[in-house]
């Protein structure tokens, strides 16, 4: 032990031993008021390090519970579980850290200050008591006089204890000074070392425990690494697929509707669709519909148990609801109830229909193999009259050919960019126009109508041979040599792909619609060289042809138009003429100054697509009347010419199917007299009036019977029969409906891939 003071040095009481005493006193009171501050801040710690320990202890509950909710993902789970278990030792371990520091550091010191340094003070107050009295003894025995005897003995008897007890307090204080100057020492170092060892044991322990975990973690971190590349890569291929969604527009776009009858999860087809219900009140809710299991159900909620509307398809119809106010509502008809339903827009009505009548067939294919249904009739029917007119193709064939066309007019002259913005790869087509086009102006044509465009998707719709051959015939170089004859002349700059949606639609509604940059015809007031009839006159107007026209294929120009007007229809039908061969032995004639709806009707009979399409943009009416030939149009004469695309062409412009001329024969009429069985096929899917009588009250199926033309008769009996089951909304209507599609399908596409197979039966028509 270490003397702080000396023993001898306080039984002289001396100046020197009086400043180590308040040397010693200030130095104690010192360390008081600094182990007083330490305990509290140790005791903030400890409260600090419990909540800390129960935090933790949270947490790694937490990782756990996670780890469990990750039970399908192994590595997550067993990650989450070894790393868990450690903390939790950690955890634990910390709080045994936490105990050591309350015993073995706040608990010693607390100790020491209250224990040791109030011994001290108590001593040092005794201490300063027996120096105060000691004082008083000498004073008092100083002020004695010498002739008081008693009262010197008195003075002396009381200085002599004074010093007595001031000495043996004064060797106390002293004896405490040493020992707590000699205690301050080992206990603050002995609470040290504890916290110290504890905290070493503390620090050891973890990480003993989690270099068990040394191997794991490398090889949960080279996983992590390949995690973090695959994550990149999948953030650098949604980001791609981002972007290229938000270049186009969808806001014009109705939902994709996909028919699947043979879908993993047997859903062949779901959406959502309004439903009137059956109440008095008739209310409209709005459900998530689906056809499965051969049956059509509903649901509100995806847990709700569904609700079957009809139990079997195969007893039931569909059909479209024109009494309704609402639209786009259609009718599910079974033996026991009507279920009117409506969707969101009309292709999505048509989307449902089909997926009902595919159901409603597939149910029959799937639960019916009788040979003599009427189902199965037809289909011999059509299989024998497909036969005989050689068209023994398959389904798969068709899809096929049908998917080699399409990329066929892709690879049409500038139809690899979008005919109204350049954007490459468009995917979108518009029918009438035949040109193809980007999303986001794909968008903005629909939004002119359909009386300027008809827009399809060269990807999502399904295509006709007609229409493909169709496409194959125009393209956007042909038609930009039409509507932008006159770019070069004008300010409007035409959008790029990156040009903004209102830039692009004010382009095209002043490309199609207000026809800006077309070729003007001059104001030569000349009269047209054909007469129509009145009731056309105001429609087309008298405007004469320029002699400027889009280059054309190698067919005759717009300028050596071969003459036909010395032939009448009837003499073209008589005759089986009309074809390109036999017009070019005719003389030509300089048809650069006729008016539109007379050059549409000449090009028409050429199959002179470019000319037809500069006639259309220039105002030419579609179903302009040559009164001088019979009241013929120019369907009558694409018809005359068996022009399958033109025909196609001219009725998606707008033509009538129906329109007669003067001897009441239409379009299916002069077909028919002909025999041109593609193009009677394409006039009854575009809704032709097979029951339509000419002057001679012959319909096309009494011509047909009479030319012995059995593919046509075929043809007209399949869609009178077809009509006629439909009208009996049972079944049977529905399994031929489905066999209808099916035999003109066939049809249509031996018309457009194979017309040599569809020659007629009969050398001499009878009209």
């Amino acid at each position: 032990m270490t003397v702080k003071l000396d023993f001898e040095e306080c039984l002289k009481d001396s100046p020197r031993f009086r400043a180590d005493i308040e040397l010693v006193q200030t130095d104690v009171s010192e360390l008081e008021t600094r182990l007083e501050k330490l305990v509290k801040q140790c005791q903030a710690m400890l409260d600090a390090g419990r909540v800390y320990c129960q935090t933790s202890k949270s947490f790694v509950n937490g990782l756990r519970e996670l780890g469990h909710n990750c039970s399908g993902e192994n590595m997550m789970e067993e990650c989450l579980e070894k790393f868990s278990k450690k903390l939790a030792i950690i955890v634990e371990a910390q709080g045994e850290v936490i105990e050591t520091t309350q015993k073995s550091v706040k608990t010693k010191l607390q100790n020491f200050v209250k224990e040791d340094v109030r011994r001290f003070k108590d001593v040092r107050k005794e201490f300063e008591r027996g120096s105060e009295c000691l004082e008083g003894a000498l004073s008092k025995n100083a002020q004695v006089t010498k002739g008081k005897s008693h009262e010197v003995e008195e003075a002396s008897n009381a200085l002599l204890n004074a010093r007595r007890t001031f000495r043996s307090e004064a060797l106390d204080y002293v004896l405490e000074i040493n020992v707590i100057e000699a205690k301050k020492k080992t206990d603050i170092v002995m609470a040290m070392l504890s916290l110290m060892e504890s905290q070493a044991q503390f620090f050891q322990h973890g990480h003993q425990s989690l270099s068990e975990l040394d191997e794991y973690r490398r090889k949960l971190n080279d996983e992590h690494t390949q995690f973090v590349l695959d994550s990149a890569r999948e953030k650098r291929d949604m980001e791609q697929r981002h972007a290229a969604i938000k270049k186009k527009d969808v806001s014009y776009d109705d939902s994709i509707m996909d028919f699947n009858a043979d879908a993993a999860n047997g859903i062949a087809m779901e959406g959502y669709l309004y439903k009137r219900a059956s109440n008095a009140f008739k209310t409209w809710s709005r459900r998530w519909f689906s056809i499965q299991k051969n049956q059509l159900v509903y649901q509100k909620k995806f847990k709700d148990q569904p609700t079957v509307v009809v139990e079997d398809l195969r007893l039931c119809t569909v059909k479209p609801s024109a009494e309704n106010e609402r639209r786009f509502c259609f009718e599910v008809v079974s033996p026991s109830k009507c279920c009117l339903l409506q969707a969101d827009s009309e292709r999505q009505q048509q989307g449902w229909i089909s997926a009902v009548q595919n159901s409603i067939a597939s149910a029959f294919q799937e639960h019916r193999e009788d040979p003599h249904s009427p189902r199965q009739r037809c289909s011999s029917m059509s299989v024998g009259t497909m036969g005989g007119s050689g068209g023994g193709g398959g389904g798969a064939d068709q899809e096929n050919s049908g998917c080699k066309a399409l990329e066929e007019v892709q690879a049409i002259p500038g139809n690899k960019q979008c005919c109204d913005c350049g954007e490459p790869g468009p995917d979108w087509a518009s029918i009438n126009l035949g040109i193809t086009l980007c999303i986001v102006c794909s968008g903005i044509h629909r939004s002119l109508g359909v009386h300027f465009s008809k827009v399809r998707s060269l990807t999502l719709d399904s295509w006709e041979p007609e229409l493909i051959k169709l496409m194959c015939e125009l393209g956007n170089t042909v038609i930009n040599r039409i509507y932008e004859a006159r770019i070069d002349e004008i300010t409007i700059k035409k959008p790029h792909p990156s040009s903004p949606r209102g830039d692009k639609e004010s382009w095209i509604r002043s490309k199609y619609v207000e026809k800006k940059f077309i070729q003007k015809l001059p104001e030569t007031g000349r009269n047209p060289p054909l007469r129509r009839s009145s009731a056309r006159r105001n429609r087309a107007g008298t405007q004469d042809r320029t002699a400027q026209r889009p280059p054309l294929k190698p067919k005759p120009n717009r300028a050596t138009l071969p003459r036909v007007t010395g032939l009448s229809p009837s003499d073209i039908l008589k005759n089986n003429t009309g074809s390109h061969q036999d017009v070019e032995e005719e003389e030509e004639e300089d048809l650069s100054g006729l008016h539109p709806g007379a050059l549409l009707y000449r090009s028409a009979a050429l199959q002179n697509f470019p000319v037809m399409a500069d006639a259309l943009a220039h105002g030419a009416d579609v179903s302009w009347v040559n009164v001088a030939e019979e009241s013929s149009t120019p369907l009558i004469q694409a018809v005359s010419a068996n022009a399958l695309a033109a025909c196609e062409f001219l009725l998606q412009n707008g033509a009538n199917v129906n329109q007669v001329d003067s001897n009441g024969r239409g379009p299916l009429h002069h077909a028919t007299i002909l025999g041109h069985t593609g193009l009677v096929c394409l006039f009854l899917k575009r809704g032709a009036d097979y029951n339509a009588k000419d002057k001679n009250k012959k319909d096309p199926i009494t011509i047909a019977v009479d030319n012995a033309n059995a593919d046509i008769v075929t043809l007209l009996r399949i869609a009178k029969m077809n009509k006629e089951m439909r009208e009996m909304d049972g079944a049977f209507g529905q399994s031929g409906d489905d066999t209808y599609h099916d035999i003109f399908r066939d049809f249509s596409h031996m018309a457009s891939n194979n017309p040599e197979k569809l020659k007629r039966r009969s050398a001499d028509p009878k009209s």
